[in-house]
């Protein structure tokens, strides 16, 4: 299990593969909640990308290395575990 207490704000999110996430805005309940410029599933609005926080569940986090946060899904599939919940 992680200590969600050692995720900080600014660190980057990336997949098992190494593919950028996001950058973690705070730590939320049982979720990472990701900065809203920099979320990787961007909803579009007719009018382009819209920013919006989205979520990532603290369960997919497989290790801390550094400033990073290592996912244990890739990148793709860690954006399908995203949600957009306040």
């Amino acid at each position: 299990m992680t200590d969600a207490s050692a995720i900080r704000e600014h660190m980057e999110v990336i997949g098992a593969d190494g593919v950028h996430v996001g950058t973690v805005d705070h730590v939320k309940g049982d979720r990472i909640k990701l900065t809203k410029s920099d979320s990787s599933a961007q909803l579009e609005d007719g009018r382009g990308a819209t920013p919006r926080h989205h979520y990532i569940p603290i369960g997919l986090v497989a290790d801390i290395e550094g400033d990073r946060v290592r996912l244990s899904a890739t990148g793709a599939n860690a954006v399908l575990f995203e949600d957009e919940g306040n």
